[in-house]
């Protein structure tokens, strides 16, 4: 009964967002994730890729080495061009938005408010934090937010304690971030969206085109054999072909008015045990007053041999 108060939650949550914000839902498959254990498949492919089909660059900033239970920075870099803007799901133009997903290792997950600090609440205003689940609090999601003021998304993230975890170790650690910038081409139910080229599924030539519902157009396709086929366009993408134009199958019937994607990418931080750190710069301290006493050494050496002539 416990498993299943989450997972009827999120069904709730998922109709009422389907109802009062499709244009969100269909944009970013967070969602449509909640459908696998883990995001990231076998293969190293994070699944937002399902659905936002294009491949787009996703930059990532984290420190080389971070010590046991500290706050630190991992910044998600979304670039794209200025002012670029994109169809609703009512065909509309929209200003683009962005969304990112980090995939910690075991043991980090997101810093809790009391210790971020002042540039960190600066940096994270408007922006709200998801964890992908109650069991997975090291994935963290983020989006949809406005592009314009959120190329670079900055996550707060607190490091584990080996002396408290007997599960941490020391060492290197892998850490998977994926980018996101516009609409995708698949709703989490397998359909189309409208932000894709439509096609001709057969060849023929095209007899009318009607307008339909909601702005949608749809397009009378007659084939060779007499059989006439109707392709329906939603509204937004712009058709390429107009009546008595000859087709053939697969040949596009509208432009691509996608302009975003999604990129990810790996990336690593290293777990440092602070005594390493302290026995370096022990190591340093003692190597630089054997220098200094060498050089005094040698300077007292000097003066006896001037005293006694040498």
């Amino acid at each position: 009964m416990r498993r299943l108060i989450p997972i009827l939650l999120g069904s709730l949550v998922l109709s009422f967002s389907i109802l009062v914000a499709p244009a969100a839902s269909w944009a970013y498959p967070f969602w449509a994730q909640q459908n696998y254990e883990n995001p990231r498949e076998a293969t190293g492919k994070i699944v937002c890729a399902n659905c936002h089909l294009s491949k787009k660059t996703t930059q990532a900033e984290v420190p080389q080495s971070v010590l046991p239970d500290s706050v630190f920075k991992a910044v998600v870099k979304i670039p794209y061009k200025a002012d670029t803007t994109e169809i609703g799901a009512d065909g509309s133009n929209v200003p683009l938005q962005v969304g990112a997903v980090v995939m910690l290792p075991d043991g980090f997950k997101l810093a809790p408010q009391d210790r971020w600090s002042e540039d960190i609440k600066e940096e994270t205003k408007g922006v709200f934090f998801t964890q992908y689940s109650e069991e997975k609090d090291n994935i963290i999601l983020v989006g949809p937010l406005p592009g314009d003021k959120n190329k670079e998304i900055v996550f707060p993230i607190l490091s584990p304690d080996p002396a408290t975890d007997s599960n941490i170790h020391f060492g290197k650690y892998s850490i998977n971030v994926g980018g996101n910038r516009g609409r995708g081409q698949i709703l989490p139910t397998g359909e189309k969206t409208n932000n894709n080229a439509f096609t001709a599924t057969a060849a023929g030539t095209i007899t009318s085109i009607k307008p339909g519902e909601k702005g949608t157009n749809v397009v009378s396709i007659k084939t060779e054999g007499g059989k006439v086929i109707t392709e329906t366009i939603p509204a937004g993408p712009s058709l390429l072909v107009k009546v008595d134009d000859k087709v053939e199958a697969g040949s596009a019937l509208t432009n691509d008015p996608n302009v975003g994607g999604f990129g990810q990418l790996d990336t690593e931080v290293v777990l440092q045990n602070p005594l390493r750190i302290y026995g370096l710069l022990a190591f340093f301290a003692a190597v630089s007053l054997s220098q200094v006493l060498l050089v005094l050494k040698k300077k007292q050496v000097e003066k006896v041999q001037a005293a006694e002539g040498i």
